[in-house]
């Protein structure tokens, strides 16, 4: 039977779904159909009923998704980081900031080239607030918008050698093929929260209810939490998820 997972390009992008979606498969007998979009699209997929489980990363978004009884059963399931990169030659003056804000701030005050995702992620959902917190409106004449996924937009901002937020996971699986450098990591605010949440039933009746909680006890499971910590760890040396099952949100977020 089909399973629509709908997910942040990120964890495509990264390669993790390569290795959960085909474990979770010979598991389950389960067929996952993914579609990789960005979380405010994938949750308005769930939100119309086309998706049966959503492995997303926006959670005041997810708050409203769940309040608006589209969603249940949403379960931390792991964490990592954001970052800021850019161009080697760095012409924001941002390079080894602590403070991602202030980084931000610069880049707009230096008008430097920014890429971002524009396309509803909870990426461009991040970006956005650091813009909001600082009172600044970009202006479109150093500010891109791609429309498009992470590697994609990475991509773009290796071609015009401007800056962009990526997630951590992103960033590794892409990083060789890109003429850009990490300028800014390590602030607290840069976490990077993802949630699994099975789509209500009684909303939408027809979704595969019992194919989204087989496929949230596996990502919750004690198998499917080592597959998360330990990917990328042979290939890129690094640990690119935390697995967070049992956790609370606040736990991560308190320092």
């Amino acid at each position: 039977m089909d399973l629509i997972l709908a997910t942040t390009t990120s964890t495509q992008d990264s390669g993790l779904l390569d290795v959960l979606v085909p474990a979770f498969e010979k598991a389950s007998g389960y067929k996952v159909k993914t579609v990789a979009v960005g979380s405010g699209a994938a949750l308005k997929l769930g939100s119309e009923g086309n998706a049966d489980v959503l492995l997303v990363h926006s959670p005041a978004a997810e708050v409203e998704f769940m309040d608006a009884g589209s969603g249940v059963d949403r379960a931390l399931v792991m964490h990592n980081s954001f970052l800021i990169v850019g161009p080697d030659s760095d012409p924001a003056g941002i390079k080894g900031m602590t403070s991602a804000a202030d980084a931000f701030q610069k880049i707009a005050d230096t008008k430097s080239v920014f890429v971002s995702r524009g396309d509803g992620s909870g990426t461009e959902t991040k970006e956005l607030g650091y813009w909001k917190k600082l009172g600044i409106t970009p202006d479109p004449a150093w500010y891109v918008q791609s429309g498009q996924g992470m590697g994609a937009t990475l991509q773009v901002a290796s071609e015009k050698s401007g800056y962009t937020l990526t997630d951590i996971a992103t960033w590794a699986a892409t990083k060789d093929s890109l003429a850009l450098v990490s300028v800014v990591e390590g602030d607290p605010s840069l976490l990077n929260i993802y949630h699994v949440i099975g789509v209500n039933p009684a909303t939408w009746p027809k979704v595969n209810a019992a194919g989204a909680k087989a496929f949230e006890a596996f990502l919750l499971s004690a198998d499917g939490q080592a597959m998360i910590g330990a990917f990328g760890q042979d290939t890129y040396g690094m640990q690119l998820f935390v697995p967070d099952a049992g956790k609370s949100e606040e736990s991560l977020t308190q320092p």
